[in-house]
């Protein structure tokens, strides 16, 4: 095995995990999971630890807050105390607020639906990307996370390995091409964009485990 597919494996063997799959989404293109990915995206928009907002995301879904009409019709209070449960708390009241504001929002423009979302942006990433900045709380750091992580089951999003995730290429030792990651990758038979991405950007986040998989031989 070349060095560099050795990097590829070492890399998703330690990282290859989605954000939604952390989180416990089943992600597919349907109302209730696209939402919990886009609520996941606002959490991690916050200069939080992942593992904080993943664990805020499972606390609201235990809640019962898994798409845009519950979330609207839960009270302020009970947005506060699912954060707080999970370990959400620097930024609980004001993100209570900006999820119910965001759910009123989706309701409001696409009855609750992002596959509506995506309708209305025809393709375009940049319209895309402008609509969803649209949402309160979900800043460009989490419409980059929603993006990567939406490639899985909108195709018209895949390949998108972004500057986060060639950051990551470049700290592992990997080429900082897209292509040559996604070839890189599929040497091993593990190519899915999506995994691919996050497992690079977890590797960004790391610097002592980056270093690790940039020694394998």
């Amino acid at each position: 095995m070349s060095g560099e597919r050795a990097r590829v494996r070492a890399l998703l063997d330690t990282y290859g995990r989605t954000y939604a799959d952390e989180a416990g989404i089943r992600l597919k293109d349907t109302p209730q999971p696209l939402y919990q990915l886009l609520v996941l995206s606002c959490l991690l928009s916050a200069r939080i630890q992942a593992g904080i907002a993943v664990a805020a995301s499972r606390a609201l879904s235990k809640a019962g807050l898994r798409n845009a009409r519950r979330m609207k019709e839960a009270t302020w209070q009970q947005r506060v105390d699912a954060l707080g449960e999970g370990g959400y708390r620097r930024y609980d009241e004001r993100t209570a607020t900006q999820l119910g504001d965001g759910a009123e929002l989706l309701l409001d423009q696409y009855g609750g639906d992002l596959r509506r979302m995506r309708d209305a942006a025809d393709g375009d990433t940049d319209r895309l990307r402008k609509l969803l900045r649209e949402v309160p709380g979900l800043g460009p750091a989490g419409i980059d996370i929603f993006l990567r992580e939406a490639q899985a089951v909108w195709p018209e999003l895949a390949p998108r390995l972004d500057a986060k995730a060639l950051q990551g290429a470049e700290r592992v030792g990997l080429p900082t091409s897209p292509d040559a990651l996604l070839k890189a990758a599929g040497k091993t038979g593990r190519a899915e964009p999506a995994v691919l991405a996050a497992a690079l950007v977890r590797a960004a986040l790391d610097k002592k485990g980056a270093q690790e998989i940039r020694d394998t031989k």
